[in-house]
């Protein structure tokens, strides 16, 4: 049971860690969590392996005006284990600066397949649904 719940507790990390790196625009560091043929596939695009994926962020970082200060927080985490891989589950929702002070800017659900390689936990495979939206962002 203990390592059981290690496995979940480094999972949780593997989540807040690419929210950290995302949200401060480490795009290397973040692909770098990504196995080297992971894939990150978001409502506005996917990318494969860590330079698609890292490319990925880039252009949808660029794609217009200056982006606001973001915070994502994860939360509902359900986490399947078996053995080196594991299912996730988990919501999302942006924080971020408007006009008028601080909203929810987007929000959805992660589904995740995580693989431990080399005793680490890293994503294989992200999908983003991205299912409320302000229109701002």
């Amino acid at each position: 049971m203990a390592d059981e719940q290690r496995d979940r507790d480094a999972i949780r990390e593997l989540l807040a860690t690419y929210c950290f790196k995302l949200d401060n625009d480490l795009f290397d560091e973040m692909a770098a969590l990504f196995t080297e043929d992971g894939t990150w596939d978001t409502a506005f695009g996917k990318g494969t392996g860590r330079p698609g994926i890292m490319a990925q962020a880039r252009s949808i970082a660029s794609g217009g005006a200056p982006r606001p200060r973001r915070v994502h927080l994860t939360t509902n985490i359900v986490i399947d284990l078996n053995g080196d891989t594991a299912s996730v589950r988990s919501n999302w929702t942006v924080i971020q600066n408007g006009p008028s002070g601080p909203h929810i800017g987007s929000a959805g659900g992660y589904e995740d397949q995580v693989v431990r390689q080399n005793g680490q936990w890293m994503f294989q495979y992200r999908k983003i649904d991205r299912f409320i939206a302000d229109g701002l962002t």
